[in-house]
């Protein structure tokens, strides 16, 4: 069919029009893949080695992170070599893959074009996968003032946070001021701020009996703070019960009901004018998607979100594909709501997204995005955890062990689940954190909040 396409417009004297496949051979196409989180890097790796791409990742950080389990670098549990994979390790293993650290600016949909805080960067198909960033629901002086689990670098700030926080209240003499210094909040009872909690929880008590002897534990002040009635709000009524009493049980506190309006000088103001005093508040309520996607000038749906076709590509631009967080696509559950923003969409989204690049290469239909849903869990620290998953409910042990064997699975190359099953092993048979070390650079970040 091409041929007789393109002998029609020679005995017409036209010249050719470009389509996909001629491209294809003429020159590689080159796909230009913005994010290298879970959805960035699988669909990097499902290119990876096809004849006639170029693929160039684009990430302002030189390694991927496992995210889920940020909160345990940032309780010193693992170090952040065991979470963090360098991007250029994956790239080497096909010459058809290239990487630049590097901030995307603003993108130009009509012309197929990046700006970049390293230059102008051109693309024939573009995959959007930036992720997410926290939500903080329009306050100017929660993201001052509290912590945020991110990135590595957020976890390491909240890390040297915890350990100065120790080391302060071990030297005062003043029993309110030390309370207040040994006084967290997680603000958000999802699985996060839950895993963020019960880590807390898990960790100060033994390390204040083992280091910091001149404490009493009794100090400590654990806070779960959730805007609405339910821990867990994604998980089956049975499990929210079981997380919540898990973590009462390790003597974390609860606040439900109560949306948080500000946090400044060490005081939280709760809607309705309730008052909380606390030295450390981490907050894990809630995400929303990359900026990015706002600079396009093309739909958006709920929390910020790009909308996408089934297909997950735009309509308006079709070469241009949206995975992840940042990808707004109806067709969860009973088909009316939004997929979530969860690490397992981006992968199966990452998939869907290749094969429909390599099938408009190609000149073929593309498919649409069907979601397997495997479920959720929740650690709560040792041997506590919830899941829910092919219908089956587990919580304890045996939730906690099949939560160890998951995380290990999606875990990226041999050394860092190596690194985390060891460091998992350390953590489980000796009660120690593999990292107490206070930076002098970090101490000085860390103690910015710490007012009386």
């Amino acid at each position: 069919m091409l041929k007789l396409e393109n002998m029609l417009h020679k005995m017409a004297g036209k010249p050719l029009e470009p389509t996909k496949k001629s491209l294809a051979t003429s020159r590689p196409v080159k796909v230009v893949v913005v994010g290298a989180g879970f959805g960035g890097l699988n669909i990097m790796k499902e290119l990876g080695g096809r004849p006639g791409l170029e693929v160039l990742a684009l990430d302002r950080n030189n390694y991927h992170g496992f995210w889920p389990l940020l909160y345990q670098v940032a309780t010193g549990a693992l170090l952040p070599g065991s979470i963090a994979y360098p991007i250029r390790e994956v790239i080497t293993r096909h010459k058809n893959l290239a990487y630049r650290m590097t901030e995307v600016e603003k993108i130009d949909l009509d012309h197929k074009r990046l700006q970049t805080d390293t230059g102008e960067i051109t693309y024939d198909y573009l995959v959007l996968a930036a992720g997410s960033t926290n939500n903080y629901f329009g306050s100017k002086s929660i993201p001052e003032n509290t912590y945020s689990l991110k990135d590595i670098d957020e976890a390491l700030n909240l890390r040297e946070a915890i350990l100065t926080a120790l080391e302060q209240a071990s030297l005062e003499p003043d029993a309110e001021r030390r309370k207040f210094l040994l006084t967290f909040v997680v603000v958000g009872a999802g699985p996060t701020g839950v895993e963020m909690a019960g880590m807390l929880a898990e960790v100060i008590a033994p390390l204040i009996r083992e280091d910091y002897r001149r404490l009493d534990e009794k100090e400590v002040r654990l806070v779960l703070v959730e805007a609405h009635t339910t821990l867990l709000e994604s998980f089956p009524p049975e499990l929210q019960q079981k997380g919540e009493e898990h973590i009462r049980h390790k003597g974390v506190e609860i606040l439900q009901n109560s949306p948080v309006e500000s946090v400044e000088d060490g005081e939280i103001t709760f809607k309705g004018g309730r008052t909380m005093r606390a030295n450390i508040v981490i907050w894990a309520a809630g995400v929303t998607s990359s900026p990015l996607g706002q600079t396009l000038g093309v739909r958006l749906g709920w929390n910020g979100r790009v909308a996408v076709e089934p297909t997950l590509n735009l309509k308006e631009h079709p070469e241009v594909f949206v995975i992840g967080d940042m990808a707004y696509l109806e067709g969860y559950k009973k088909g009316t709501e939004a997929y979530p923003m969860v690490a397992p969409v981006a992968i199966q989204q990452s998939r869907v997204a290749a094969r429909n690049i390599m099938a408009q290469v190609e000149g073929r239909p593309l498919k649409e995005f069907h979601y397997f849903d495997k479920g959720n869990m929740a650690t709560i620290g040792r041997k506590d955890a919830v899941a829910d998953a092919f219908g089956i409910k587990l919580d304890g042990i045996l939730a906690w062990f099949a939560w160890l064997v998951v995380h290990l699975y999606f875990l990226v190359g041999f050394r860092t689940r190596l690194l985390v099953l060891l460091g998992w092993a350390y953590n489980y048979f000796t009660y120690s954190l593999a990292a107490r070390f206070l930076g002098g650079k970090r101490v000085k970040n860390a103690r910015k909040f710490v007012t009386f």
